[in-house]
């Protein structure tokens, strides 16, 4: 009998978005203290003075405790940014305590573009990234868009980096074992659910 063929990247996209859209808000709820309790006094997230982050859609687990830890204790928060021109390029922009968002062509809340606020990702400490799937050595499947891999494809040129600390956010459900890796992902440092951390070694 032959083995069923692996899913297609698109195949795993559609069920591991169902999987974590799938979560009652009670337990999002649960998972978004989970994940903060694993976060927030991690020496990563402590050490780190600029730190992007995301608003949730689409079932992603949300960091918006994190994000108000973060400017409680004085740090530099950003939030991706899509660009008008080019269509295919983020940028990260700085974003204060009650500041006004208005949603993206995705239905994102995002702060209006202000270039004078914005920040190089290669200056930033700690990138928060949401994902769609992930396994324990670093890979991440995203929503298909490649607006991370973009932003990080500066990376590809260097044998090793310090900064910024690549960090996957996720629900325990939308673990898998290998990610088949395509040419442009750039690999995480890790991934952090609400009950666990998975370090790249």
């Amino acid at each position: 009998m032959t083995e069923p063929a692996p899913p297609t990247r698109p195949q795993l996209r559609r069920q591991l978005r169902k999987a974590r859209r799938s979560l009652t808000p009670s337990q999002q709820r649960e998972a978004a203290e989970g994940l903060y309790r694993q976060l927030a006094q991690h020496p990563q997230f402590r050490r780190a003075r600029h730190v992007s982050l995301y608003l949730p859609t689409d079932g992603e687990i949300d960091p918006r405790l994190l994000l108000r830890a973060a400017q409680r204790r004085g740090k530099a928060t950003y939030l991706p940014v899509l660009s008008a021109w080019p269509r295919t390029k983020m940028v990260f922009q700085r974003i204060r305590p009650g500041e006004k968002l208005a949603p993206n062509r995705f239905r994102i809340l995002e702060p209006r573009i202000n270039p004078a606020r914005q920040r190089r990702i290669w200056a930033l400490d700690l990138v928060l990234l949401p994902l769609v799937g992930f396994d324990d050595v670093g890979g991440r499947l995203g929503m298909g868009g490649g607006f991370y891999d973009r932003s990080l494809a500066y990376l590809a040129r260097r044998k090793s980096w310090r900064k910024p600390v690549l960090l996957g956010l996720a629900h325990e459900c939308q673990k898998v074992g290998r990610l088949a890796q395509a040419s442009w992902d750039v690999p995480l440092q890790g991934t952090v659910t609400d009950k666990a951390w998975y370090v790249a070694q």
